[in-house]
């Protein structure tokens, strides 16, 4: 089989929009992920955004899966020191029960936030590791106490991260990892999923075009202003910013540039899967883009160009 593409959605929330907006386009674009043949859609945790209007994962992908039939719905992931581990088993548990053989379970440690938004989450102070052995045991249908898991539908849970030290931990304790490259592309590691921050159009330049606003929310991020993400006519052209240590971050580029770009990223991870999220201001170009790494995915080949062995999750 060939590599698997995947999306990973933030429900953007650019200027000039709303995060009930944001959320409607999130709907949409899963619609169409699944036309196009992509195998799983993850949303991730945030709380106090203002950009970024996915914050609550397991509700957001019980609708999804709801208007959807084929596509594997997961967290992107469950930030596990904000909640107690029976709960996300339940949670995850009642998806699973209702959407048999679709759901994933991808579980992390990062703030999620800014700090003084996270304090009113983090009531305790149990170890990672401690919280999430504690999930695993409640995720074992075999005598756990979360009812809804008991019919056996919930699968291991990733290890989502971007670090080595998280690649081993997932080793460790024999669970799959995702390998946060869109944030530290310096950091690559070998993992079963890599999720990898790419802007397609049908050229270079177009690309270019589109990838001015992410450029210049991360700027500003660095700056300390924090803006929306704006309308490309609203940034300097990319020929008159200065190069960034962060442009690494952003896979630019028309098809042939992109399947370069992607393929360096196979190389180097050894990674079965590629989950693509699209820093992209109008809805219309970040289907686009979505509609060019399809096209091109089939062109993509594993690291040394063996054939990849079927995986259950």
């Amino acid at each position: 089989m060939g590599i698997r593409l995947s999306v990973l959605d933030t429900s953007p929330v650019v200027q000039g929009s709303t995060p009930r907006q944001a959320l409607r386009d999130t709907v949409d674009l899963a619609e169409l992920a699944e036309e196009l043949g992509f195998h799983r859609y993850w949303v991730p945790e945030h709380h106090g955004m203002r950009g970024v209007a996915s914050s609550a994962p397991a509700v957001l992908a019980g609708h999804l899966a709801a208007v959807t039939s084929r596509l594997r719905i997961g967290a992107g992931g469950v930030l596990l020191p904000n909640h107690p581990p029976l709960v996300v088993a339940e949670q995850f548990g009642t998806l699973a029960a209702l959407h048999p053989g679709r759901i994933d379970l991808g579980v992390g440690r990062a703030p999620g936030g800014p700090p003084h938004v996270v304090a009113s989450l983090r009531r305790t102070g149990e170890p990672y590791r401690s919280q999430l052995e504690e999930l695993l045991a409640l995720l074992d249908p075999a005598g756990t106490v979360a009812v809804p898991v008991r019919g056996g539908n919930v699968p291991s849970p990733w290890l989502l991260g971007s670090s080595p030290a998280t690649a081993a931990l997932a080793a460790e304790l024999g669970l799959p990892f995702a390998f946060a490259r869109h944030l530290s592309p310096d950091r690559a590691c070998q993992a079963d999923l890599v999720s990898v921050s790419v802007i397609a159009a049908e050229d270079d330049a177009r690309a270019q075009w589109l990838a001015g606003p992410i450029r210049a929310k991360v700027r500003s991020r660095r700056e300390g202003t924090r803006i929306l993400l704006p309308h490309p006519d609203d940034v300097p052209h990319p020929d008159d910013m200065p190069a960034s240590p962060d442009d690494g971050r952003v896979l630019v580029g028309g098809p042939e540039t992109i399947t370069r770009k992607l393929q360096a990223v196979l190389d180097e991870t050894g990674t079965e899967e590629l989950m693509i999220t699209s820093p992209i201001y109008h809805h219309a170009d970040r289907r686009r883009s979505y509609e060019l790494v399809a096209a091109v995915g089939a062109g993509l080949r594993p690291a040394g160009g063996a054939s990849l062995p079927p995986r259950d999750h």
